[in-house]
């Protein structure tokens, strides 16, 4: 005779304490994700200020990563792990995507230039096209050097309007896409070069005041 059904009986995810370690993480994944996404709106709609909305999202882009390693087996990709568990999030996938915040993406908190901000982005685009002279194409090596050039790039009040930070993004984003290991192909590295210096070049044209040329 089989055993009745309880049904005011617990259900169990798990049966041995590994199991049960699982899916806390994929639960604490699952939540990253929604406050992100709460976040996000939150910033669209002026809820947030840009002061309190970019640490708070850096804070959870970081927790997400960090996440994001410890379920490594579990979570071939972002999208299928929110198409997985039916998560409808659309501004937290996209910033995910992106890699850093809102503010950095599209520059909303510009401010003057300095002769510092200058010379720590001029280090950062060398220390980039250095990188790739050197062969580096995994992208545990790229993204951290890419990230902050972004970022220190992002702070210039004419970057937004830079045909250089739209293309820092897009790698930014498809850079987000591959695992740790996971290298760029000679096609991809070759294109991403050209795109960077043809940034740094946009950029100092630009902090001249020139349209074009040299």
């Amino acid at each position: 005779m089989s055993a009745r059904l309880n049904l005011d009986e617990e259900a169990r995810l798990y049966t041995t304490n590994a199991e049960r370690e699982k899916y806390g993480l994929l639960a604490t994944l699952f939540g990253i994700i929604v406050a992100l996404e709460y976040l996000e709106r939150a910033y669209v709609r002026d809820s947030v200020s840009a002061s309190e909305y970019s640490p708070a999202c850096t804070r959870l882009l970081s927790q997400y990563k960090t996440m994001l390693k410890l379920v490594n087996d579990d979570v071939p990709s972002i999208e299928q792990f929110m198409a997985r568990y039916r998560m409808d999030h659309p501004a937290a996938l996209h910033r995910i995507q992106v890699g850093v915040p809102a503010t950095v993406e599209h520059s909303s908190e510009a401010g003057p230039e300095t002769a510092k901000w200058v010379a720590e982005t001029t280090q950062n685009f060398i220390t980039f096209v250095d990188a790739l002279k050197l062969r580096m194409r995994a992208k545990d090596q790229l993204h951290p050097i890419l990230q902050e050039l972004v970022t220190s790039y992002a702070r210039f009040k004419g970057s937004k309007d830079w045909e250089g930070r739209s293309k820092m993004v897009g790698w930014l984003i498809t850079l987000n896409g591959m695992k740790a290991s996971e290298e760029l192909t000679e096609e991809q590295a070759r294109q991403l070069s050209f795109d960077i210096e043809h940034a740094y070049a946009e950029f100092f044209r630009s902090l001249s005041g020139k349209d074009g040329g040299s």
